[in-house]
């Protein structure tokens, strides 16, 4: 995908997105979670798979206006019709400069992401601060446009800091604990005024 990203960027996104759909709709034994557990934690939603990924390929150039709007089409009949059960909470933020990112990436080595470059970093960093810090995107679903963010500094590694890890765990049990208190979502899906094929 990286080397020929006009050729997979749909292809690729599509599949992205059903897998995250698919992972958010399981039921918490079948993720390896705990059955009966009141917090769910994905690593990535079909909110940020549309508002930092699709988005930014289309900016890009990488997906053409017809394939973006195709994208956002389907995007909008899934959620409308799964309701309240694709709906956000919150956003958790583990925010890191795209340098540290491409450090970590190439650290770990993976094959499939030998491709990828400082600018596509940068391009993600730029859309997650537009999105959750800025608020600037234009979001067509209101539980995701009205979720809490919290932003968790992840620029030092902490893989292996038993102390930062525990500062940081505790910032996130604060955090869920205060959500106790907000009402369940409700139907994600309200249209954005003037959302159109070639909006951003």
């Amino acid at each position: 995908m990286y080397q020929e990203p006009s050729r997979w960027s749909y292809t690729f996104q599509t599949f992205s997105c059903l897998s995250r759909l698919r992972a958010a709709l399981e039921a918490p034994g079948e993720a390896g979670g705990t059955p009966g557990s009141p917090v769910r934690v994905l690593e990535r939603s079909v909110f940020s798979d549309r508002y930092v990924f699709a988005k930014q390929l289309f900016e890009a150039g990488h997906l053409q206006p017809l394939e973006w709007a195709l994208y956002q089409q389907w995007h909008d009949v899934l959620l409308a019709h799964l309701g309240h059960r694709a709906a956000p909470h919150a956003f958790l933020y583990l925010r890191a400069s795209p340098q540290r990112c491409l450090e970590r990436l190439r650290r770990r080595a993976r094959s499939e992401e030998r491709g990828v470059q400082l600018g596509y970093l940068s391009r993600l960093h730029g859309q997650h601060e537009l999105w959750l810090l800025a608020r600037a995107t234009e979001v067509g679903f209101a539980a995701a446009r009205r979720a809490p963010v919290l932003l968790l500094d992840a620029e030092q590694d902490f893989e292996h800091d038993a102390a930062r890890q525990g500062r940081l765990l505790a910032q996130v049990e604060a955090f869920v604990t205060s959500l106790s208190a907000r009402p369940v979502p409700p139907h994600p899906h309200t249209p954005g005024t003037g959302q159109g094929a070639a909006s951003a």
